[in-house]
């Protein structure tokens, strides 16, 4: 791994959880926005934005204590090729636990949903969010990457983050930003996703992973790593990378956690 290991914080339960991770997402703000003004910041679906709701919308306890909603700049680390407000759709459960709850005197962030004119062309649509993320972070400039100030990801209980699984062939995409597929194992099929250099690029990545049915993959992920993506994720990244947990995903995993500061 370069440098050091990923960070593995494990707390009892979730509410013990998200203060952690208001504090870590406070962190990676404030860096962003030392370093352009913004936050940009990546999200997938799952349970993530749950959890995300119970960091932000919690009761500031300082003046440090401050989510600047109207400095964030969120995009969709992957997201299915359906419309927005189908129940499917990561833009519509991220608007339904988090942004429709963010109270007006907060600011509210700047958002890039994928552009559902073409839902029927997979590749087409993830073209388009290319050129999204190119207007965004390349401004005229030829760069290589993106480089987002945080990703906020989950793991599948097959080892997979944004739409990248176990032995797809995406997996190997090193050219494109964001790529279709068409064939995604878990449904629905057609989606679109970051590819793993995006991922691995970016300044932070934080892993959020909850609940007993994750400890045999995260046993996986964390000690044999076996290509899974997430395991690839943790190998390419190192200690840019932090994952909160709560004991019971991380049952009987052999691998050093770390204390929260």
């Amino acid at each position: 791994m370069p440098g050091k290991q990923p960070n593995l914080f494990a707390f009892n339960d979730v509410d013990a959880l998200a203060p952690a991770l208001r504090s870590y997402l406070i962190t990676c703000q404030n860096a962003g926005l030392t370093r352009h003004e913004a936050f940009k910041v990546a999200v997938s679906g799952g349970s993530l934005p749950k959890t995300l709701a119970k960091a932000l919308l919690a009761d500031p306890k300082s003046a440090e204590d401050t989510i600047k909603f109207d400095k964030w700049e969120i995009f969709f680390a992957d997201e299915r090729a359906v419309p927005l407000d189908h129940e499917d759709s990561n833009y519509g459960l991220l608007k339904k636990e988090l942004l429709d709850k963010i109270p007006a005197e907060l600011g509210q962030p700047t958002i890039h949903p994928i552009d559902t004119q073409y839902l029927d062309d997979t590749q087409e649509l993830a073209d388009q969010y290319e050129k999204l993320l190119v207007n965004s972070f390349a401004k005229g400039d030829s760069v290589k990457l993106p480089i987002f100030d945080l990703l906020l990801l989950g793991s599948g209980p097959d080892g997979h983050t944004c739409s990248l699984f176990p032995g797809h062939p995406l997996l190997r995409e090193t050219d494109a930003w964001v790529a279709p597929i068409e064939d995604s194992p878990k449904p629905p099929p057609r989606r679109i996703t970051l590819t793993l250099p995006v991922v691995t690029h970016a300044v932070k990545v934080a892993f959020v992973a909850t609940g007993g049915g994750k400890k045999e993959i995260m046993k996986e992920i964390f000690e044999q790593g076996n290509g899974l993506p997430c395991a690839l994720v943790n190998e390419a990244t190192g200690e840019r990378c932090s994952w909160f947990v709560d004991n019971a995903a991380v049952e009987g995993v052999s691998f050093p956690r770390r204390g929260f500061l």
